[in-house]
């Protein structure tokens, strides 16, 4: 996929207000610093679109960027650890929980996952309400330019024989690196395919 316009459309904090669902979107999110911002920002080759910070917690509303006018990518706040009140972080799982559940046209959650580290509660908790939800999802791997190739394997290894213990179908994963562009292409090609499968669906049933 050749991504030729990737703009910010709008910042909400409620599902209900976000843009008509008239086109397919994707939801990035992770637990927070788990290098969203620059991931995205790589995807779009445009190194400012979405704002990084040293800072876990950054992102505290649904943010959605218009793709190529033909698709939504959506940046979600983090979960797990961040510098904020307790009621902040309900706030912040109530308005997540809400989009995930009522938002019509999310088509697939990317769930970023730390590539330096051994499998997360946080994470795995996520992945199980997202299944137990029935929101479709992938994993993605980050940073694995941080450490050998062969470590990135083996932690991803680990997620997956993780997951086995209760999933019967493991979902699809991506390895990804913000810093030399990894993963890019099968990530933008996944979600290609999977708009064409959806026009193709929608060309059927007209």
């Amino acid at each position: 996929m050749l991504i030729q316009d990737a703009r910010f459309l709008t910042s909400n904090s409620r599902a209900e207000d976000c843009p008509a669902p008239t086109m397919p979107e994707y939801a990035f999110i992770g637990r927070s610093n788990v290098g969203k911002s620059s991931l995205i920002n790589m995807l779009t080759n445009q190194k400012g679109l979405a704002k990084t910070s040293s800072q876990p917690g950054k992102t505290q509303l649904i943010n959605h960027f218009l793709i190529n006018e033909a698709w939504y990518l959506v940046d979600l706040p983090g979960y797990g650890y961040a510098r904020i009140s307790k009621d902040a972080r309900a706030k912040w799982a109530r308005m997540i929980n809400f989009y995930l559940r009522h938002r019509p046209n999310l088509t697939c959650v990317m769930v970023l996952l730390d590539s330096r580290h051994a499998p997360q509660a946080a994470d795995l908790e996520f992945m199980e309400q997202l299944g137990t939800e029935g929101v479709p999802f992938v994993m993605v791997f980050t940073k694995a330019d941080k450490q050998s190739s062969s470590r990135t394997s083996q932690n991803v290894v680990q997620y997956l024989e993780k997951m086995q213990e209760t999933w019967d179908e493991l979902p699809q994963y991506f390895v990804t690196s913000a810093e030399d562009k990894m993963g890019r292409e099968e990530l933008l090609g996944f979600i290609a395919d999977t708009n064409q499968q959806l026009a193709a669906q929608a060309g059927a049933d007209a």
